[in-house]
């Protein structure tokens, strides 16, 4: 792959997409028996499982805060989870995208509503392909409303990167890995507000505000398909309730 053009002249990517295609993209929710909320996304390769346990009383008691709750997060991914074995222990970038997907996250939890009190968010990733952090942080917003915790909104997100010259959406492995940038963006699409904005490489002010635009269009995407998941599990749920 390494010598191999990763954009075709016609503007066809390596996997087959077209430059401002998405890969394809399924949540479910539920499936955890023993968390309060669950989110599971297979995102193109990328298979990713989130818990969400909470809010309940914070421990060590002395971390509380008294006008709001906490939000945790950690970001974990699994040995087998890319092609070669990754080490067990938890690496710096875990940590790193523990932080991220908290602070994408935090702005659309009403966290006044729980004051002394936490909420733990578990983002394991099983397979990994490119773009984790924006699959978990969508993933992850689906298993706070399993949770039936208060949101300002879903929070949406989506990669953009720099190929071969061309800005291309929904950023894959290979892409991040030989790409010129990588631009995650997450929003909550309903309030039109920026919860994550990063970037690494190099953009011209005209491609800058090109990927804001690219990524803002991309993130509806993900919202469209986070509330399709939403409404077929709480639809599935009100059927079940019916005929118990």
């Amino acid at each position: 792959m390494k010598n191999e053009k990763l954009i075709s002249d016609d503007g066809i990517r390596f996997d087959g997409r077209k430059i401002e295609e998405l890969r394809p993209i399924k949540f479910s929710l539920g499936m955890l028996k023993n968390a309060d909320g669950s989110a599971f996304v297979e995102w193109g390769k990328n298979k990713i499982l989130v818990g969400v346990m909470g809010p309940r009383e914070a421990h060590p008691k002395h971390l509380a805060l008294a006008d709001r709750c906490r939000i945790e997060v950690l970001y974990r991914m699994a040995t087998f989870s890319v092609g070669e074995r990754k080490s067990p222990a938890p690496a710096r970038r875990e940590h790193e995208l523990s932080k991220v997907i908290k602070e994408a996250l935090e702005p659309a939890i009403f966290v006044e509503m729980y004051p002394r009190t936490t909420i733990d968010i578990y983002v394991e990733v099983l397979q990994a392909d490119g773009s984790t952090r924006c699959a978990g942080i969508s993933a992850a917003a689906l298993a706070l409303a399993d949770a039936g915790i208060p949101m300002r909104d879903l929070v949406s997100s989506i990669a953009i990167g720099k190929v071969e010259g061309q800005l291309v959406v929904d950023v894959k492995d290979e892409e991040d890995k030989q790409g010129d940038s990588d631009m995650p963006l997450a929003i909550m699409p309903s309030k039109n507000a920026v919860t994550l904005l990063q970037m690494d490489g190099l953009l011209t002010h005209e491609e800058f505000i090109r990927s804001l635009e690219m990524a803002k269009k991309g993130c509806m995407e993900v919202y469209q398909r986070q509330k399709e998941a939403l409404q077929e599990h709480f639809q599935k749920s009100a059927n079940n309730d019916e005929e118990t």
